[in-house]
């Protein structure tokens, strides 16, 4: 089964109210309510195109695919590829837990690949 996965990307951007965000993003009240619940059975091409111009991300990055209990697909299926793989921290726990020295290494990393991408 697919959904939509939207709050890692929310937390990974640092946006706390994805509902207000949506909305400013000119999704209207109705479909943002819809897509942060994951209560969509449906969403238009537009939609996806929308989320991932603003959320800065791709298609594959949106969907989650879990299976259903009576269906295995092979191992080297595709949709495997969209299986959440591990209990992912969010990038605030991450850095807060993560030593000085090595922060200050990759914010050195980060800053020198946005000057020369």
């Amino acid at each position: 089964m697919l959904t939509l996965n939207l709050k890692p990307i929310f937390q990974a951007r640092g946006i706390e109210r994805p509902y207000s965000f949506l909305v400013k993003s000119g999704f209207n009240y109705h479909t943002a309510n819809l897509l942060l619940n994951g209560t969509t059975r449906s969403f238009r091409l537009d939609h996806i195109e929308k989320l991932c111009t603003i959320l800065v991300c791709e298609p594959n990055d949106l969907l989650l695919y879990s299976h259903y209990k009576d269906q295995q697909l092979p191992k080297e299926h595709p949709l495997n590829n969209l299986k959440q793989t591990e209990n992912q921290k969010g990038i605030n726990q991450t850095l807060a837990t993560m030593p000085y020295k090595q922060l200050k290494q990759i914010t050195s990393q980060i800053n020198n690949q946005i000057k020369n991408p």
